[in-house]
């Protein structure tokens, strides 16, 4: 398990109402790791936030920390 996976993971189920349905499963390569992203039907609104600031956010700190281990990371919801 990576340390980027389990950040994005920590913040979501804080953010959820329903924290038992977010998952968080990872793709990885050589130089990347897509990180995809599951929530509850009622939590998405949640997760996306005004104008998309949450998902951004959240996107823009697994950057970084994927920065940090040598990886490019995309952080989806589906």
């Amino acid at each position: 398990m990576s340390a980027v996976k389990d950040l994005v993971e920590y913040i979501v189920k804080a953010l959820a109402d329903k924290p038992d349905e977010v998952t968080v499963s990872e793709i990885e390569g050589e130089n990347s790791l897509v990180l995809e992203l599951r929530v509850a039907s009622e939590d998405m609104g949640r997760m996306i936030g005004r104008e998309g600031r949450t998902i951004n956010a959240m996107r823009s700190v697994s950057r970084v920390l994927g920065a940090k281990m040598g990886k490019k990371v995309t952080l989806e919801i589906i």
